[in-house]
């Protein structure tokens, strides 16, 4: 008894994320929740690295350090989920909606954004490099000391985004709304404004100057 005890003590304090199956879904590496509903569920720290969670519910989970690279994300519902200093690289999130997320220092690097819905979510000290933002939808979102460097913001909507302190080095820009976004302090060189909005827009190139 006095050996099985320490191994029930182990047990009890393992991560619930590593055992648990939530809505027939297997939290682990590599696991197929399409469709599943996962609202508010704790997934914090949990490795889902190469899962697939298409078309899913998500919002309002907490996933905070959570591994996502790789994962399977498109159209996935993650409206006010906290993603904070989670791994996303290389994830699909095409058409995900994560309104009203918290990012904060996620990594997202080289991952698809295609056509995302990031508005008024927390990407402060994110780091999107090489990441495909084209036609995202990113108003009133909040990129301060964000790392853009080399990413796709071609026809993204970031009207009234702070980007303050932004790394944009070689981000492209083109036909972009920047209407009143702050870029004050970004990093702009190579970054490309052709046909982007920049009315209102404190720091941007002038027209004359893209």
């Amino acid at each position: 008894m006095r050996f099985l005890l320490p191994l029930l003590a182990a047990a009890c304090l393992a991560p619930a994320a590593a055992q648990d199956t939530i809505d027939r879904c297997r939290i682990r590496p590599g696991t197929q929740c399409l469709n599943a509903n996962l609202r508010g569920a704790d997934l914090a720290k949990a490795d889902l690295s190469r899962a697939a969670f298409t078309r899913s519910n998500l919002s309002g989970a907490k996933l905070a350090e959570a591994r996502l690279d790789r994962a399977n994300l498109e159209r996935v519902d993650f409206q006010r989920a906290d993603l904070t200093q989670a791994s996303l690289e290389r994830a699909d999130l095409r058409g995900a909606n994560l309104r009203g997320a918290t990012l904060v220092k996620a990594n997202f690097s080289a991952a698809d954004l295609n056509g995302a819905t990031l508005s008024e979510a927390d990407l402060s000290g994110a780091t999107l490099a090489g990441t495909n933002l084209w036609g995202a939808r990113m108003q009133s979102a909040k990129l301060r000391g964000a790392d853009l460097e080399r990413a796709d913001l071609r026809a993204a909507n970031l009207t009234g985004a702070n980007l303050e302190g932004a790394d944009l080095r070689g981000a492209r820009l083109e036909k972009a709304d920047l209407e009143g976004a702050n870029l004050t302090g970004a990093q702009l060189e190579k970054a490309t404004f052709r046909f982007a909005n920049v009315a209102g827009c404190t720091g941007c190139p002038k027209p004359d100057a893209r």
